[in-house]
This record gives C-alpha cells, structure tokens and sequence, in this order.
C-alpha cells in the first residue's frame, strides 16, 4: 500500500539533508512512497523584529537555493532529485554559500537543467510567491516550525535522522528508516517526544 506524505525542507539544514537523502535512497530503491517535498524558509522562521524574508528575499542566505529547489521540482520533476541531492551536497559537503547564485546554477546546470529559465522565475518573484505560499499553508495547518517535518493527513512530526544515505547507498536501511518514521507518525500519535540524551559516535 502506498504510503502518501509530505517531508520539509531547507537546504541549510544538515538534518534535513539527512532525511531527504534518505527520501531519495528510498524511492530510487523502489520505495512505495508517494512524497510531496515542502518548502519551509528557516530564515522566515527565525524572523522576530525586522523586514520578513518574504519582503527582504535578499538577506537571507537560503532563500535562492529553495527557490531553485521548488522551480525544478515543479517545472523539471525528472531532474529533481538529482539537483535537490545536489544543492544539499554543495551546501553540506563542499561549504558553498547558497545566496550565491552561480553556485546555484551550477548545480542546475550539471543536472541538465536551464539556469537562465529557473532564475527568470525567480526574478519575477512567481518562485517565492510559491515558496511563502506553501510555507504559509503547513505552518497554519499543522503549526510546523522547523525542518524536516513529516507530514501525513493531520499529524507532523519534527525528525532528526543522524545516518546519511549517500547516491548509490543500499536503500534497505533508508526504506527502514522512513517507514519508521511513518509508523510512529500516523500509527503512534500518543509518542510526542522521545529524544537520547546523548549522541552515539
């Protein structure tokens, strides 16, 4: 049975890195997962006195980055798992800045996707506008703060999944992972919260 959700994301988030490596581990293994990838602004979030990121999109660090990431899943679905690894790993792995855009398009154009065209989309302000919208829409409907946050019909959960799944892992232990994560979610509400005190290395 198809297990339907949603899952978060902001690329500066190792822990959102971590997960959607696993999303995408998972689902390129066979996963019978049908996912839906939320964008969610940290900066908005972190937002207390001052210009939000809706109105400033220039001072803050990622919101070009995710901007890119919701254009190419919408207007480029066969390339987006690819770049969405991508920008994760030029973030976490090579410690690029983000707010810089040719390391954005280099990313999108290694993965063969047009530069020019999902930065015209940005430009018009039609890729933050779908951004601030969906952001809006889960933080009121599920009171989400952070991410990744797993989403299934009115539960959400926040999640910090410590493994990575690299390209070309197993995809086992991902599937094991996610599918977890599910059953507490939507089969275990009454759990909410259970945390280790400490962290095994």
């Amino acid at each position: 049975m198809t297990s339907t959700f949603a899952v978060t994301w902001d690329y500066r988030c190792p822990f959102a890195r971590n997960a959607h490596e696993h999303l995408l581990t998972g689902l390129a293994g066979g996963a019978d997962w049908q996912v839906r990838y939320l964008p969610f602004s940290l900066g908005q979030a972190h937002v207390e006195d001052g210009p939000s990121v809706w109105d400033e999109p220039g001072q803050d660090s990622g919101i070009v980055a995710l901007q890119a990431g919701v254009v190419v899943r919408d207007e480029y679905p066969q390339q987006f798992p690819a770049v969405h690894r991508a920008l994760f790993a030029a973030r976490h792995d090579e410690g690029l800045h983000l707010e810089d855009r040719s390391v954005v398009a280099r990313v999108l154009t290694d993965h063969g996707v047009p530069a020019d065209a999902v930065f015209e989309l940005i430009d018009s302000g039609a890729a933050l506008e779908q951004v601030r919208a969906e952001h809006e829409r889960f933080v009121s409907s599920h009171d989400v703060w952070g991410v990744p946050t797993f989403i299934a019909d009115d539960q959400a959960v926040f999640v910090r999944l410590m493994t990575r799944a690299p390209a070309g892992a197993d995809p086992q232990p991902s599937i094991t992972a996610v599918e977890k994560v599910l059953g507490l979610l939507t089969g275990y509400p009454d759990l909410n919260e259970y945390k280790h005190t400490t962290i095994p290395r």
